[in-house]
């Protein structure tokens, strides 16, 4: 079953006082429509194959989530998770060249594409990579170890034709392109915290399954 993420981006003006609860400035699901686990584990720990330090995971709600923000939340209540926030001073401190701590759980597969190697997927189980492996095609068979093995070094590959199979290790910036679908969200943060400063902006997330 899949996971999305919902959430506000929360503002305070320069102005309110230290108690003064937070405004929601604008609904995430009107500039993020993405469902990007690497994006997810990342920032929040949802999800997180490719093994991130996450950023901002399983912080709750904020004390003074704005009216809408717990609003929703509280609409979701049966099936959301993993509340968190992050603020904009924060976001602006990221070193987005960051690896991650561990390699890629999934397998990252490649294709032949006029002569350069174009990735295809990152998937947690195929035939055809089992095959070219010399793994058991079923991989209940492996007690859940047939990706993100210790034993296999960062780096090693295995070619079936035009298909190439890699294990590799992610950074910040594989995850979160900065031209990439996170975009649009960051510049309206970065707007708000032009006027009301850094601290003063968040992103209020949870996910539903």
């Amino acid at each position: 079953m899949g996971a999305d993420i919902h959430g506000f981006i929360e503002c305070r003006s320069r102005w309110a006082e230290p108690e003064d609860a937070w405004s929601a400035a604008v609904d995430l699901d009107l500039v993020y429509l993405g469902r990007d686990y690497d994006a997810f584990g990342c920032l929040f720990g949802v999800r997180n194959h490719a093994g991130f330090a996450p950023l901002a995971a399983e912080r709750g709600l904020p004390e003074l989530a704005s009216d809408a923000a717990r609003a929703d939340f509280d609409d979701w209540a049966s099936s959301a998770h993993s509340p968190s926030w992050i603020a904009w001073s924060e976001l602006k401190c990221v070193d987005w060249d960051e690896p991650a701590r561990t390699t890629d759980q999934r397998i990252h597969e490649y294709e032949a594409v006029d002569g350069t190697w174009v990735l295809v997927s990152k998937a947690t189980w195929s035939a055809r990579f089992a095959k070219a492996a010399g793994l058991p095609a079923d991989p209940s068979t492996r007690a859940g170890d047939h990706y993100g093995r210790t034993d296999w070094p960062e780096g090693t590959e295995w070619r079936d034709g035009d298909r190439l199979y890699r294990l590799e290790r992610m950074t910040r910036r594989d995850a979160v392109p900065p031209e990439g679908e996170w975009k649009p969200v960051w510049s309206v943060m970065e707007a708000l915290a032009a006027v009301h400063g850094d601290e003063n902006v968040r992103l209020t997330v949870w996910f539903d399954n």
